[in-house]
């Protein structure tokens, strides 16, 4: 096992027999981004998608949670305790949110390799659109899954109503801003599944494909490290999730 290191301890990486796990690692504040972890986040998912040793990719969370998305709390903190740059034009703020989105959620969306978010607990707003942009998604039993933006008046970001309607089409998406349909029928096997469980999701209740092992199965992992890029390539110019709306 290779640790890799991200500059900060907000973020941890590692790579493991062709597998490079991610981990969120804020459990205290459930994983909630901080400047440090997604600066680190876009730097770490540059670094494997051009590695030849990193045949899969794994997005997670630490301490029984995925990700709570954007910190409201410390954004309400003085600018200097933020270290988010905060205190620079409105127009520069969303331009660098805009790169943000795209060297996080967008790579994980275009990663020429498999993807997977392993949701162990809460999956909630722009975390929620981190797993929407991987290509599986593993949950827990109980996982709550919601998009959170109306609860504080924000219009969604990194890319989750534009995952969202590509991964289960524009009728099951659309609806209040506060709920979202997560189906995923994208799967490794059929011997990697358990069930069709519901799980809330907002207002309403879905179903979602739960894998009876995890994402820690060696059937999943192997399978996975085995699709070559090149595959995963041509595979994805082809497919309808990829394509452009």
């Amino acid at each position: 096992m290779t640790a890799l290191d991200t500059g900060t301890e907000d973020l941890r990486a590692e790579i493991d027999g062709g597998v490079a796990v991610i981990t969120m690692n804020r459990p205290d504040r459930r994983n909630a981004f901080s400047y440090a972890m997604v600066s680190a986040l876009e730097a770490v998912l540059a670094q494997v998608e051009t590695d030849e040793a990193v045949g899969c990719v794994v997005l997670t969370g630490a301490g029984g949670a995925f990700c709570a998305g954007g910190d409201v709390k410390s954004m309400a903190a003085p600018s200097a305790d933020r270290g988010d740059g905060a205190g620079r034009s409105p127009d520069a703020l969303i331009h660098r949110q805009r790169l943000s989105q795209r060297a996080t959620s967008g790579r994980l969306w275009s990663m020429p390799k498999p993807t997977i978010a392993a949701i162990g607990g809460p999956a909630a707003g722009a975390g929620l659109s981190l797993a929407l942009a991987c290509d599986l998604r593993y949950a827990v039993p109980g996982a709550v899954l919601t998009t959170a933006f109306a609860k504080v008046a924000f219009a969604g970001d990194y890319g989750g109503t534009w995952f969202l309607t590509r991964l289960v089409g524009s009728s099951k998406a659309s609806g209040h801003p506060g709920t979202a349909a997560i189906e995923d029928c994208c799967v490794l096997g059929a011997d990697d599944l358990m069930a069709v469980v519901d799980v809330p999701i907002g207002l309403r209740v879905v179903s979602v494909l739960r894998c009876s092992r995890g994402w820690r199965s060696p059937e999943v992992l192997s399978r996975a490290v085995r699709c070559g890029p090149m595959v995963i390539r041509i595979g994805r110019a082809g497919s309808p999730r990829r394509a452009a709306g």
